[in-house]
């Protein structure tokens, strides 16, 4: 077994333990009534989409997601919330450094023995939830969940429903086809930005992501006989029918939208090893980026 395929199938476990760690961190994660900004890189920042949206559809208070660089300076904050499994991303490192005594800051990571231990004011450590693959998995949805518990928006439903998207067939057919259409509202639209990067990298797959009412607005033409359409969440009213008008297979989630990512993962890995490749080893890609005179990249 690939180190991806067992790292997501430890997710339901990884989620309740992550829920757990919600009110056990009162100082490093939003409190009520601040503007909060939270950053990442690649798959980070997908989850910082996510848990931006959640947070302030829930009314804790203004809340923007930003990958780490770009976050603009100009804008005031009562705190930064980074995601980084790593700890070592050039990037979050650099934000947090120039952010050091002008506003709080707060990281989760998975990495205790890593520099962002000193970079950010507070801290949350899911070391449970590390990897050992390149491309994430469950660090990156046990970091959503630690923020939905916080919120108050994780119910033992959801882990069921993750167990459930682990134990089940994909869909017959999606594994055979050659293009991927990932579509979200409200909070996931980073999930299926995140779907779409999943299967980029581990199966490198022709996927895109986008708003469900935008994918009607031209990206549509892309769909054919040889592609799917994964809606995550309920999906705007006949967006089915245009899209199987198109010939194309389409996906409508029905699980809880964090659930259907898990469904996403399995998908990557499943396309990966029908074309013979190694999603523990994704082209180009290392673990964290880590910039040099030359460059690098990776998956954060």
């Amino acid at each position: 077994m690939s180190h991806i395929a067992e790292e997501l199938a430890s997710q339901p476990e990884c989620w309740i333990r992550a829920a757990d760690e919600a009110d056990r961190h009162p100082e490093a994660l939003p409190s009520p009534g601040e503007r909060v900004a939270i950053v990442g890189c690649g798959t980070s920042y997908f989850m910082a989409q996510a848990a931006a949206v959640l947070r302030e559809s829930a009314g804790h208070g203004e809340t923007d997601a930003f990958a780490a660089s770009e976050f603009p300076h100009g804008r005031s904050y009562d705190r930064v919330l980074a995601l980084t499994r790593s700890g070592t991303t050039t990037e979050v490192l650099d934000l947090l450094g120039r952010l050091k005594g002008s506003v709080r800051t707060a990281a989760i990571t998975a990495d205790p023995d890593t520099p962002v231990m000193t970079a950010a004011d507070d801290l949350v450590v899911l070391d449970f939830a590390d990897e050992r693959s390149v491309v994430q998995t469950r660090f990156a949805t046990s970091a959503l969940t630690l923020l939905r518990a916080h919120l108050g928006l994780h119910t033992d439903a959801v882990v069921a429903d993750a167990r459930t998207a682990l134990s089940t067939p994909l869909p017959t057919g999606l594994v055979e086809c050659t293009q991927f259409t990932f579509l979200g509202r409200g909070w996931t639209v980073g999930l299926a930005n995140e779907a779409g990067l999943k299967m980029r990298e581990a199966s490198l797959s022709w996927t895109e992501a986008y708003p469900a009412m935008e994918y009607r607005h031209g990206p549509i033409s892309i769909t054919s006989r040889s592609g799917a359409g994964w809606m995550f969440g309920p999906a705007p009213t006949g967006l089915a029918e245009q899209v199987r008008a198109t010939g194309g297979l389409w996906i409508e989630g029905t699980l809880d939208p964090l659930a259907e990512l898990v469904r996403a993962q399995r998908l990557a890995v499943a396309v990966a090893a029908a074309r013979g490749l190694d999603p523990d080893r994704p082209r180009h890609l290392t673990r964290s980026v880590i910039l040099t005179p030359s460059g690098s990249s990776g998956e954060e």
